[in-house]
């Protein structure tokens, strides 16, 4: 991985200095002797390099210099004004000279570049942990959703069922209603006939001289509930005289009878009493 960022920049380095220097025996040879323009490209070449392997060992170190990196910027703009100038100057094929001239910075750049990755470059441990998370978090979520649909799919199931359910009864209640409408129709017809009313008046005992008994409609609606004065007609059997007819019952057998046989008895009797009186009646009379 490393290699995906220091080869390019290596490599663009070697070109910006080897350009860098041939522009500058090229265009300064003709005014001064060469081996002076020599000396002048390879001091920019040199400065370039030197900066560039200062900043290279600070960052190994974790440390950073801003007048290292100034000087080092200060160069690779020097070399880029040098091949500016002479593109500007050049006879002939003047476009393909400025064309490569942001080649110095274009390398420094990439040094920066280079040196961005290593500082959050990360150990194998580290990535692998990073990734073992990144899939935790995604096979979470891919449960959730699976959930979250099955949930989505029961319900909607379930809202179906009870959906249909309902309609069901409103049919069923909706076929009785008609029916039963129709069957009141049917009577209402029947007991407002004539025919009908005098062959009912026939059969039908008479409840007052001179007057008919006339044939009423069943009731159909809602009934007031019986009170438990009508379902007991005998007035309710005090404590003493309950006692007494259990006592008298329980010992009318020898052994005595068990508290089943002593109750079926008193209600086969005609004896009317509540089961929780009935039993603290025994408890009393078998203390």
């Amino acid at each position: 991985m490393r290699a995906k960022t220091v080869l390019p920049a290596v490599a663009m380095t070697a070109v910006s200095m080897v350009l860098t220097l041939a522009v500058v025996v090229m265009w300064l040879g003709m005014a001064v002797p060469w081996p002076v323009a020599l000396v002048v490209g390879l001091g920019i070449d040199g400065g370039w390099l030197a900066t560039l392997a200062y900043e290279r060992r600070l960052a190994a170190q974790g440390d950073h210099n801003r007048a290292v990196t100034a000087v080092g910027w200060s160069f690779g703009i020097l070399a880029a004004g040098v091949l500016v100038a002479h593109a500007l100057t050049a006879e002939e094929s003047a476009g393909a000279w400025l064309a490569v001239a942001w080649l110095p910075l274009a390398a420094k750049a990439l040094w920066l570049v280079h040196a961005m990755w290593e500082r959050t470059a990360l150990t194998p441990v580290a990535l692998d942990a990073i990734r073992g998370i990144q899939q935790e978090a995604r096979d979470e979520a891919a449960v959730a959703r699976a959930r979250l649909r099955a949930e989505a799919a029961t319900e909607e199931t379930r809202l179906t069922a009870v959906t249909e359910a309902g309609a069901r009864v409103a049919r069923v209640q909706a076929k009785t209603a008609q029916t039963l409408s129709s069957a009141w129709s049917t009577l209402e017809t029947a007991r407002a006939g004539e025919e009908t009313g005098r062959a009912l008046t026939s059969v039908t005992a008479r409840v007052t001289p001179g007057v008919t008994a006339r044939w009423e409609l069943p009731v159909w609606g809602p009934t007031e509930p019986l009170t438990s004065r009508s379902l007991e007609a005998a007035p309710a059997l005090t404590d003493e005289a309950l006692d007494v007819i259990v006592d008298e019952i329980r010992n009318s057998e020898t052994p005595a009878l068990s508290y089943r046989e002593m109750a079926a008895r008193f209600r086969a009797a005609g004896h009317s009493a509540s089961e929780v009186r009935l039993r603290a009646a025994w408890k009393r009379v078998a203390a």
